[in-house]
Protein backbone atom coordinates (compact mmCIF):
# COMPACT_ATOMS: atom_id res chain seq x y z
CA UNK A 1 0.00 0.00 0.00
CA UNK A 2 1.33 3.42 -0.98
CA UNK A 3 0.39 6.24 1.41
CA UNK A 4 0.56 9.99 0.95
CA UNK A 5 0.63 11.84 4.29
CA UNK A 6 -0.29 15.51 4.68
CA UNK A 7 -1.05 17.74 7.64
CA UNK A 8 -2.16 21.20 8.64
CA UNK A 9 -4.05 22.37 5.54
CA UNK A 10 -5.75 25.09 7.61
CA UNK A 11 -8.30 25.96 4.92
CA UNK A 12 -5.86 26.63 2.08
CA UNK A 13 -7.56 25.86 -1.24
CA UNK A 14 -4.16 26.07 -2.91
CA UNK A 15 -2.78 23.37 -0.60
CA UNK A 16 -5.84 21.16 -1.23
CA UNK A 17 -5.47 21.53 -4.99
CA UNK A 18 -1.81 20.55 -4.76
CA UNK A 19 -2.62 17.59 -2.50
CA UNK A 20 -5.18 16.30 -5.00
CA UNK A 21 -2.77 16.80 -7.90
CA UNK A 22 0.12 15.10 -6.08
CA UNK A 23 -2.09 12.24 -4.86
CA UNK A 24 -2.79 11.42 -8.50
CA UNK A 25 0.81 12.00 -9.63
CA UNK A 26 2.21 9.88 -6.78
CA UNK A 27 -0.26 7.07 -7.53
CA UNK A 28 -0.92 6.77 -3.81
CA UNK A 29 -3.58 4.33 -2.67
CA UNK A 30 -4.55 6.35 0.41
CA UNK A 31 -4.26 9.89 1.71
CA UNK A 32 -3.58 10.17 5.44
CA UNK A 33 -4.56 13.61 6.78
CA UNK A 34 -3.16 14.45 10.21
CA UNK A 35 -5.71 17.10 11.15
CA UNK A 36 -6.30 20.85 11.07
CA UNK A 37 -8.20 20.66 7.80
CA UNK A 38 -10.49 23.68 7.36
CA UNK A 39 -9.88 26.30 10.05
CA UNK A 40 -6.69 28.37 10.19
CA UNK A 41 -6.66 28.67 13.99
CA UNK A 42 -6.17 31.79 16.09
CA UNK A 43 -2.37 31.45 16.27
CA UNK A 44 -1.81 31.23 12.50
CA UNK A 45 -1.94 33.82 9.78
CA UNK A 46 -4.37 33.09 6.98
CA UNK A 47 -2.78 30.63 4.55
CA UNK A 48 -2.49 31.40 0.86
CA UNK A 49 -5.93 31.22 -0.81
CA UNK A 50 -7.80 30.61 2.43
CA UNK A 51 -11.11 29.13 1.27
CA UNK A 52 -12.51 26.35 3.47
CA UNK A 53 -15.53 25.85 1.17
CA UNK A 54 -13.23 25.12 -1.77
CA UNK A 55 -11.26 22.69 0.46
CA UNK A 56 -14.49 20.88 1.29
CA UNK A 57 -15.28 20.33 -2.40
CA UNK A 58 -11.76 19.15 -3.24
CA UNK A 59 -11.41 16.79 -0.28
CA UNK A 60 -14.92 15.33 -0.56
CA UNK A 61 -14.03 14.17 -4.09
CA UNK A 62 -11.23 12.12 -2.48
CA UNK A 63 -13.39 10.73 0.34
CA UNK A 64 -12.96 7.06 -0.57
CA UNK A 65 -9.17 7.36 -0.25
CA UNK A 66 -8.88 9.51 2.90
CA UNK A 67 -7.93 8.40 6.40
CA UNK A 68 -8.06 11.38 8.76
CA UNK A 69 -7.44 12.15 12.41
CA UNK A 70 -8.72 15.15 14.35
CA UNK A 71 -6.54 18.19 14.85
CA UNK A 72 -6.86 20.82 17.55
CA UNK A 73 -8.55 23.17 15.02
CA UNK A 74 -11.08 20.57 13.78
CA UNK A 75 -14.62 20.42 15.17
CA UNK A 76 -17.98 18.72 14.88
CA UNK A 77 -19.19 21.40 12.47
CA UNK A 78 -16.32 20.49 10.13
CA UNK A 79 -17.51 16.87 10.22
CA UNK A 80 -20.96 18.06 9.10
CA UNK A 81 -19.54 19.23 5.77
CA UNK A 82 -16.79 16.67 5.14
CA UNK A 83 -17.92 13.28 3.79
CA UNK A 84 -15.21 11.21 5.48
CA UNK A 85 -14.57 10.72 9.21
CA UNK A 86 -12.33 13.40 10.76
CA UNK A 87 -13.03 13.19 14.49
CA UNK A 88 -10.92 10.18 15.53
CA UNK A 89 -8.09 11.10 17.89
CA UNK A 90 -5.80 8.54 16.28
CA UNK A 91 -5.55 5.79 13.67
CA UNK A 92 -3.49 2.61 13.79
CA UNK A 93 -1.95 1.53 10.48
CA UNK A 94 -0.38 -1.92 10.24
CA UNK A 95 2.56 -1.88 7.82
CA UNK A 96 3.72 -5.42 8.40
CA UNK A 97 6.17 -5.90 11.24
CA UNK A 98 5.35 -2.59 12.93
CA UNK A 99 2.52 -0.15 13.52
CA UNK A 100 2.11 3.47 12.61
CA UNK A 101 0.25 5.41 15.29
CA UNK A 102 -1.16 8.43 13.43
CA UNK A 103 -2.44 11.37 15.47
CA UNK A 104 -2.39 15.15 15.22
CA UNK A 105 0.24 15.65 17.94
CA UNK A 106 -1.36 18.22 20.20
CA UNK A 107 -2.20 15.58 22.85
CA UNK A 108 -0.18 12.47 22.05
CA UNK A 109 3.41 13.17 21.02
CA UNK A 110 7.01 12.46 22.07
CA UNK A 111 6.37 13.90 25.53
CA UNK A 112 3.05 12.06 25.97
CA UNK A 113 3.72 8.77 24.18
CA UNK A 114 0.81 6.57 23.10
CA UNK A 115 1.00 2.79 23.65
CA UNK A 116 3.80 1.79 21.28
CA UNK A 117 6.41 -0.95 21.28
CA UNK A 118 9.99 -0.88 20.06
CA UNK A 119 10.11 -0.31 16.31
CA UNK A 120 6.68 1.36 16.07
CA UNK A 121 6.20 4.77 14.48
CA UNK A 122 4.59 7.86 15.96
CA UNK A 123 3.29 9.92 13.03
CA UNK A 124 1.89 13.36 13.72
CA UNK A 125 1.61 16.89 12.40
CA UNK A 126 0.71 19.91 14.57
CA UNK A 127 4.18 21.47 14.74
CA UNK A 128 4.25 22.37 11.01
CA UNK A 129 7.89 21.22 11.00
CA UNK A 130 9.03 18.08 9.12
CA UNK A 131 10.80 15.53 11.30
CA UNK A 132 12.28 12.05 11.38
CA UNK A 133 14.03 10.98 14.56
CA UNK A 134 14.36 8.08 16.93
CA UNK A 135 13.30 8.61 20.52
CA UNK A 136 12.40 6.67 23.65
CA UNK A 137 12.95 2.92 23.50
CA UNK A 138 13.52 2.40 19.78
CA UNK A 139 10.53 4.42 18.57
CA UNK A 140 10.51 6.50 15.41
CA UNK A 141 8.82 9.90 15.24
CA UNK A 142 7.88 11.28 11.82
CA UNK A 143 6.13 14.52 10.85
CA UNK A 144 5.29 15.55 7.27
CA UNK A 145 5.38 19.27 8.09
CA UNK A 146 2.58 21.46 6.77
CA UNK A 147 1.24 21.72 3.24
CA UNK A 148 -0.07 25.24 3.89
CA UNK A 149 1.72 27.02 6.76
CA UNK A 150 5.23 25.59 7.22
CA UNK A 151 7.29 26.81 10.16
CA UNK A 152 11.01 27.06 11.05
CA UNK A 153 11.95 27.82 7.43
CA UNK A 154 10.73 24.40 6.30
CA UNK A 155 9.10 23.91 2.89
CA UNK A 156 5.43 23.24 2.24
CA UNK A 157 5.64 19.46 2.32
CA UNK A 158 4.07 16.02 2.45
CA UNK A 159 5.32 12.44 2.83
CA UNK A 160 5.11 9.25 0.82
CA UNK A 161 5.29 5.91 2.68
CA UNK A 162 5.80 2.90 0.43
CA UNK A 163 7.61 -0.45 0.65
CA UNK A 164 9.76 0.39 3.67
CA UNK A 165 10.80 3.82 2.41
CA UNK A 166 9.56 7.23 3.56
CA UNK A 167 10.13 10.30 1.37
CA UNK A 168 9.54 13.91 2.39
CA UNK A 169 8.65 16.00 -0.62
CA UNK A 170 8.09 19.65 -1.30
CA UNK A 171 4.63 20.54 -2.48
CA UNK A 172 6.09 20.60 -6.02
CA UNK A 173 7.04 16.91 -5.60
CA UNK A 174 10.81 17.23 -5.12
CA UNK A 175 12.31 14.77 -2.61
CA UNK A 176 14.32 16.51 0.12
CA UNK A 177 14.67 13.72 2.72
CA UNK A 178 14.37 9.93 2.87
CA UNK A 179 14.24 7.39 5.67
CA UNK A 180 14.20 3.60 5.44
CA UNK A 181 11.83 1.85 7.79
Amino acid sequence: MRYMVASDIHGSALACELIAKNLKKEKADRLILLGDILYHGPRNDLPERYDPKACIKILNKLKDRVLCVRGNCDSEVDQMVLEFPILADYAIIDIGDRLIYATHGHILNKENIPPLKKGDILLHGHTHVPASEFFGDGLLYMNPGSVAIPKDNSPQSYMIIDKGLVEWKTISGKIYHQTKL
